[in-house]
């Protein structure tokens, strides 16, 4: 079939109105993490890292139902000024969502495929899935002073898409011509999604611990101080990170598994350490030693969230490095 070149610019025109909204998005979560500040101290949740071990062994729960960070209006105009910017961050931020989704949906629409074969298209899927788990978990949670950290990774991946690795819309390859596309691949694209959003939640865990850390032993903030002043405390970054990451390894598990069997319907054999083989199989057991570790060793904190950093970055060495410069059977980047 010939390609719709009305909705292909439709696609293109839809990414940069995405990117547009997002870029106002980040204005309005940076107000909001400027103006907000947490609803405990920092020297309060100090006080909790002294005692944190002792309640772990006596089977205390975590929970994550309270906020930990507060922007209402009560008693001081800046926490307001901060609710309501954070409300706008929210509310560009699913719009930006919906515009991406339908520069996809009119991308598959101008190739009369699925809008995923070929690492421009991956990527928008990509960004669009780490804006959509963060808008679902937004929905049970109040996540606003998340949500700088999640758009900045969008529009950082939006812009390589449409500078480095745009394609033009194009049939598929003939290996890609499979309906395991639509099951390995989208599997891939959630998961990412949502490890980029557990990878940032650990990578902030890292900081908060560290300022609480420092605090718990009489010492200044330091210059990080004021940052983490806005985030939520450390246990409950380390534990939504560990939450997300449970959640998903399951479905990364099943991403690996169709892609045995796409790859035996393909080439005849299931697993042939292929590049882009050997490094999903090196995410997952990343992944799996993470999981395993915190829950038999007791692995929690500082050296689960390097582990967790650890999984990611294999996830983006695959991604960008395995697709653009190693060669093998996966060679479907679509960069010259």
């Amino acid at each position: 079939m010939s390609i719709n070149e009305t909705f292909a610019q439709g696609s293109n025109i839809l990414v940069y109105g995405s990117m547009t909204t997002f870029t106002a998005a980040m204005v309005a979560f940076s107000i909001s993490l400027a103006k907000g500040r947490r609803i405990e101290s920092l020297e309060e949740s100090a006080a909790r890292v002294a005692n944190a071990s002792h309640q772990v062994r006596m089977g205390a729960t975590l929970t994550l139902d309270t906020p930990a960070v507060s922007t209402s209006v009560s008693g001081d105009e800046r926490l307001g000024e901060g609710r309501r910017a954070g409300n706008i961050g929210m509310s560009l931020t699913w719009l930006a969502t919906i515009l991406l989704g339908g520069a996809i949906v009119l991308r598959g629409l101008a190739a009369h495929r699925l809008p995923w074969g070929n690492m421009y298209e991956f990527s928008l899927a990509g960004g669009f899935s780490v804006a959509l788990v963060f808008g679902i978990l937004s929905l049970k949670r109040d996540l606003r002073w998340l949500g700088l950290f999640v758009v900045i990774p969008v529009l950082l991946d939006l812009g390589l898409a449409m500078t480095v690795l745009y394609t033009e819309a194009a049939q598929l390859v003939p290996a890609l011509q499979s309906y395991w596309l639509a099951i390995h691949v989208t599997a891939a694209i959630v998961c990412m999604g949502a490890f980029t959003v557990a990878a940032t939640l650990s990578a902030l865990y890292l900081v908060a611990a560290r300022v609480e850390e420092r605090i718990a032993a009489g010492d200044k903030p330091g210059k990080f101080g004021a940052f983490a002043s806005r985030l939520p405390s450390a246990d409950r970054l380390d534990l939504l990170a560990y939450r997300i990451h449970a959640f998903m390894f399951p479905l990364w598990t099943f991403a690996v598994i169709a892609g045995a069997i796409w790859a035996e319907a393909a080439w005849g054999r299931y697993w042939g350490w292929d590049p882009k083989e050997t490094w999903a199989f090196i995410t997952w057991v990343i992944y799996a030693a993470y999981l395993h570790a915190r829950a038999t060793v007791g692995w929690r904190g500082r050296k689960a969230a390097y582990v967790a950093l650890l999984g990611f970055a294999a996830i983006i060495f695959n991604y960008f490095i395995v697709n653009m410069y190693v060669n093998g059977l996966h060679s479907y980047s679509g960069l010259n």
